[in-house]
């Protein structure tokens, strides 16, 4: 396995995120207009090349992620994030429903100083609203590097519709998604 290079594609930004299982994350974003790629991967640890038995270990520091490719001229960073906020549970810290440990967490990884005002307005936004009851965990650091996921971890909700943890955890948060976002839905998606 190889890092990811860092450097989008011109004219386009990219987002990188933790929110629970990564696999959740992917199935959404593939579905948003404006998105050209989405990759499964880890980053924040310390531990390079980490394979997905290592994270799951919970001994190598990295959080599950995705990293967003986008073009702001068709979708804000902001709004990215406001899907982002809308699809996992931001108030509990290590954890997204069964799923529990530090690969778990809740994290924003900025890339600029842009992203990372954009970042705290979002979360103010989200605060205000008073969209969970409880406070909002999520980490806002600068971007680590980035380590892509094993191949059988791309776009694992499309491959796999019918597994178990598909239909519980994955469909639901893509539905979810859909009926909150149908105006931001790729046509194909629609």
């Amino acid at each position: 396995m190889t890092q990811s290079p860092q450097i989008p594609p011109n004219g386009t930004e990219v987002a990188l995120l933790g929110g629970g299982c990564f696999w959740c994350l992917d199935a959404v974003y593939r579905n948003l207009s404006g998105v050209s790629e989405v990759v499964s991967g880890y980053a924040g640890g310390q531990m390079p090349n980490p394979t997905y038995e290592q994270v799951c270990s919970k001994t190598t520091g990295h959080i599950e992620v995705v990293r967003v490719v986008f073009d702001p001229g068709v979708i804000s960073y902001a709004d990215i994030l406001r899907v982002f906020f809308t699809i996992h549970d931001p108030t509990t810290r290590d954890r997204q429903g069964a799923d529990v440990g530090p690969q778990y967490r809740s994290v924003i990884f900025f890339e600029s100083a842009e992203q990372e005002a954009a970042a705290r307005e979002v979360m103010e936004e989200v605060r205000r609203e008073g969209l969970y009851n409880g406070p909002i965990v999520t980490d806002l650091l600068p971007a680590p590097v980035f380590y892509p996921a094993e191949q059988e971890h791309q776009d694992y909700f499309a491959r796999n519709p019918w597994s178990g943890y598909c239909r519980a955890v994955v469909a639901p948060k893509v539905a979810k998604f859909r009926k909150g976002f149908a105006h931001r839905l790729k046509e194909r998606a629609a």
